[in-house]
């Protein structure tokens, strides 16, 4: 398994970004990929992405730690497996920090999406996963 963990700064309160995070309908607008995505109940969410030759959809498992303001996930069925956390750090009133974890395989992620192998693919990953927080940041701090 591969692990990624990145973070980035965000111009605006814990509490705004936490509950963003929530919003699943509206990962397609800083996720690349993402088509749609909605909640099932309290601890599901459902995916539908555009990667690679064909579109798929995937569930997914949240674990809510909401005190700690943790956001724990986990693809079910199919593959690739995914599992990763989102995790909310207060800096002070009006700033925080969002730091995202991400454990893949990248053997399995090349078989569902194509692209590149080895530190290519790792390479990939990152860029990918800085690009979305890149976006998710400006789309908060904009509201």
């Amino acid at each position: 398994m591969s692990r990624l963990e990145e973070q980035i700064e965000i111009d605006a309160p814990a509490e705004q970004v936490w509950a963003q995070l929530h919003r699943f309908d509206e990962y397609p607008q800083f996720v690349d990929g993402v088509r749609s995505a909605f909640a099932e109940g309290d601890s599901r969410a459902h995916f539908d992405i555009s990667l690679g030759a064909e579109p798929r959809g995937f569930d997914t498992e949240l674990t809510d730690r909401g005190g700690e303001q943790v956001l724990e996930w986990q693809t079910r069925g199919g593959s690739p497996e995914l599992k990763g956390t989102f995790a909310v750090r207060e800096l002070d009133s009006k700033h925080c920090e969002l730091q995202a974890r991400l454990e893949y395989d990248g053997d399995e992620i090349r078989e569902a999406f194509g692209g590149p192998k080895g530190f290519a693919q790792v390479r990939a990953v990152e860029t990918a996963v800085r690009t979305d927080l890149e976006q998710f940041k400006e789309m908060v701090e904009n509201r």
